[in-house]
């Protein structure tokens, strides 16, 4: 266990916890988080994740745009469902990147976990867009997500992050029923 690991798990639980309550500052903190995970999983040789890590880090301004200027200038993004298109978009591009990524790494790298990695990689980008956008399916695809990095950092004995992804399946369900109250809200 490292300081990095330490200092991701608990900037990312925060980040998480301010994503439930729709707080803008879950994307800066969830910066610090990113950045130090990165270095944790590039050093347990699952460079998908670490790439995640870093992709998340860059799109983490945008999220951070997104949720303070919404769809126009200066109004404030809310929480919306995922449409069919979206969702056939965001499969399509699930399987052609893990695909992709998963040969790649496993052809000219000592990755482990090649094609898993990149397949938990390519959802959880999915899942990423759709909170950057709002989208309440985010937190039903996050806890997929969860799950699948629960087993993968057991396999990697990275017990701390195991830890951190059990609190991001507790935070996905408050996540989603907060959102879908939001959702209500707007609605009604």
């Amino acid at each position: 266990m490292t300081i990095y690991e330490i200092g991701g798990t608990v900037t990312g639980i925060l980040g998480v916890w301010l994503a439930a309550r729709e707080n803008k500052w879950t994307w800066p903190v969830s910066m610090v988080s990113v950045l130090s995970l990165m270095y944790v999983c590039y050093l347990a040789r699952l460079y998908a994740d670490a790439g995640l890590n870093a992709f998340y880090f860059l799109t983490s301004i945008y999220g951070w745009y997104s949720w303070s200027h919404g769809k126009t200038e200066n109004q404030e993004l809310v929480v919306s469902r995922t449409s069919p298109a979206q969702w056939f978009g965001l499969g399509f591009f699930a399987i052609l990147f893990t695909i992709g990524l998963g040969f790649a790494l496993s052809r000219y790298t000592n990755a482990d976990l090649s094609y898993t990695d990149s397949a938990v990689t390519a959802i959880s980008l999915a899942a990423y867009w759709m909170q950057a956008r709002k989208k309440l399916e985010s937190w039903v695809v996050w806890f997929i997500v969860d799950i699948g990095y629960m087993g993968i950092y057991i396999y990697k004995d990275l017990y701390l992050l195991v830890g951190l992804y059990f609190v991001f399946l507790v935070l996905c369900v408050q996540g989603y029923r907060n959102w879908r109250q939001s959702l209500r809200l707007a609605n009604a």
